[in-house]
């Protein structure tokens, strides 16, 4: 029914404010959930504002008898994971918590979001079962929580299984379906692998978007600070086969930076075909990426193995707009590793997509010694050539695929280094006995769809150049029957072993380009030339026709057009060589033996 102003009942003055009253409460509520979101922006202004203020270290409060604990100790606090966050809620994304305990000293601020509020997750010790672990109750009271974990079904419908973990400074590890944890991301990297030391930036506190019923993306906003720079960043997780993490960030500088790592990189190299363990092992390999893969704004890809060096090595590759880069693990051979336990054939790939152009800059690979596989001593990073100032905004936004599918990576068009492998340089004597010639050789093999397609007698040859401090002994490229791809063997004698020797390579094809059909400039110079004689001839015999009524006249004629010179014959042209094109088939393998190997 509608009612006009003419006939609608008269309210009391009481009754109308009631209605005005509520109404104007019904339209908060309600406009609220609408018009109000959370957003990158909030954080970005707490970022900035952040920055423009003196940095406050984070404080301990983590009482003595969970700061002194072991790690086997630590490892005993397990979470309860029926108190897991939205467990009693319709949503497939499930969150669980770190303690604080060890050097995961100080807590971070977890909240969640939804429609029309923004609540902190607090701490509740009732949450944790601390097994054996000898501690006093009440020192657990002003604790919070040290990271957090995601939880999701993503390898059966009715378990879920961790694909995401938070946990200290800005780290944080992805797996995908059927996937193990292996390498790390970063927000932030500063000063790595400088003398003055490198600074780590933390997330100091996120803001978590529950998830709707049935949604299969989770939204993570996360303010990070650091004594020289702060952040804000938005995760978008996007579970799957291949799990991708959207980031979208804005950095801002408080101070002066030598070097800032966008897009940070963590992983481990121990050793592995390209650098055998110095040490018998039963393990051929072990490590969690094994090289650095780019994609330059050219259109080049490069692969850089991974080395477990002596010293610190930085190795910088510039470029401008990276098309991508990662850390990957190729070779998804159990026999590769054959370790029972740590599942190294299932470690993910991570490879950065970046999204717009980044512009002038360098990815950087950082590789530091170490004595076992349990420290991180890989880093990669994007280092924009040119700095934002203090307080002011740098915008970076990227797609992180974690993968263990690295081929789909590639164009169908091309082909990649399958693996490097390292031996002693030797020749093969006339009694067929391999004798060491005192050289160091490297077998690179080459394997991808450019090359299967071609026939195993393709004159397929190699691009090689080597540094200075190499001489090369041997450089030969045969057909690899078992990967329908090709082998390159290299073999060197290295001048000072105490520096690093750089070498690069990669097989081309040369394609005959055939040459268009021209006309000889000789024949049409004679052509030419034959043409005016026979126009001058012809009129000259119209006026002496003319002229000449005689016989005598007519024999003059003819006399004269016998004497008229000939036109030059065409001189044939030798045929040159076709001109040819060279065609790359396969991606750069950058490689650095390093000093005192």
């Amino acid at each position: 029914m509608i009612v006009s102003p003419c006939n609608a009942p008269k309210l009391s003055a009481k009754r109308l404010r009631n209605a005005l009253v509520t109404g104007s409460a019904l339209f908060c509520l309600f406009g609220a959930g609408q018009l109000w979101a959370f957003s990158l922006d909030d954080v970005s202004a707490k970022a900035k504002e952040l920055a423009g203020q003196k940095y406050e270290a984070p404080r301990s409060n983590l009482p003595n008898e969970f700061r002194e604990m072991k790690f086997a100790d630590y490892q005993k606090i397990r979470f309860r994971n029926e108190k897991a966050e939205w467990a009693d809620q319709n949503t497939p994304f499930k969150l669980s918590f770190y303690h604080q305990g060890m050097h995961f000293d100080t807590p971070v601020k977890i909240n969640e979001v939804t429609a029309d509020t923004v609540q902190e997750i607090k701490y509740d010790p009732t949450r944790f079962d601390f097994g054996d672990v000898k501690y006093d109750p009440k020192s657990t009271e002003q604790l919070g929580y040290a990271g957090f974990r995601v939880l999701y079904p993503i390898n059966t419908p009715d378990k879920q299984d961790e694909i995401m973990t938070m946990l200290g400074a800005s780290y944080f590890r992805v797996v995908g379906k059927g996937q193990s944890y292996g390498l790390s991301a970063r927000g932030m990297a500063i000063d790595t692998a400088l003398p003055s030391g490198e600074e780590f930036p933390r997330f100091t506190e996120f803001w978590i978007e529950r998830p709707k019923p049935g949604e299969k993306q989770l939204v993570i906003f996360a303010l990070l600070d650091s004594p020289r720079a702060t952040g804000a960043y938005r995760l978008t997780l996007r579970p799957g086969t291949d799990t991708v993490v959207d980031v979208k960030s804005q950095m801002f500088l408080r101070d002066k930076v030598s070097k800032l790592g966008v897009a940070p990189l963590t992983s481990m190299f121990l050793f592995g075909a390209n650098q055998p363990s110095k040490v018998l092992n039963y393990r051929r390999e072990l490590h969690d990426s094994s090289g650095l893969s780019i994609h330059a704004g050219n259109g080049e890809w490069i692969w850089r193995p991974l080395n477990n060096p002596k010293h610190l090595s930085v190795s910088n590759f510039t470029i401008e707009n990276p098309r991508g880069f990662g850390l990957l693990q190729r070779g998804r051979d159990f026999s590769h590793y054959e370790d029972l336990d740590d599942n190294y054939d299932k470690r993910p790939s991570a490879w950065i997509e970046p999204e717009g152009d980044w512009g002038k800059g360098s990815v950087d690979l950082v590789e530091i010694p170490t004595a076992d596989e349990t420290n991180d001593n890989i880093v990669a990073f994007w280092s924009p050539a040119e700095l934002p100032k203090v307080g002011e905004p740098l915008d970076i936004s990227y797609r992180l695929h974690w993968t263990m599918d690295e081929k789909a990576l590639h164009p169908a068009d091309s082909a990649w280094v399958k693996q490097t492998l390292r031996s002693t340089g030797d020749v093969k004597q006339s009694n067929l006995i391999r004798q060491p010639d005192g050289s160091v050789a490297y077998l690179v093999d080459f394997e991808g769809p450019s090359l299967k397609a071609l026939p195993a007698d393709a004159a397929v040859r190699s691009q090689v150049s080597v540094g200075d401090n190499a001489e090369i002994v041997e450089n030969s490229v045969r057909y690899n029957e078992h990967t329908k791809g090709w082998r390159l063997t290299l073999r060197m004698k290295i001048k000072d072993a105490g520096k690093p020797t750089e070498m690069r390579a990669a097989l081309v094809q040369d394609i005959p380009q055939p040459e268009p059909e021209k006309a000889s400039t000789q024949v049409i110079k004679a052509d030419k030339l034959l043409a005016k004689q026979h126009e001058k001839q012809a009129k000259k015999e119209a006026k002496e026709a003319k002229e000449a009524k005689e016989a005598k006249d007519a024999k003059e004629a003819k006399d004269k057009e016998a004497k008229q010179p000939e036109a030059a014959p065409a001189t044939p042209l030798s045929n040159p060589e076709p001109a040819k094109t060279e065609h790359v088939l396969t991606e750069t393998w950058s490689y650095q033996l390093p000093a005192d190997e």
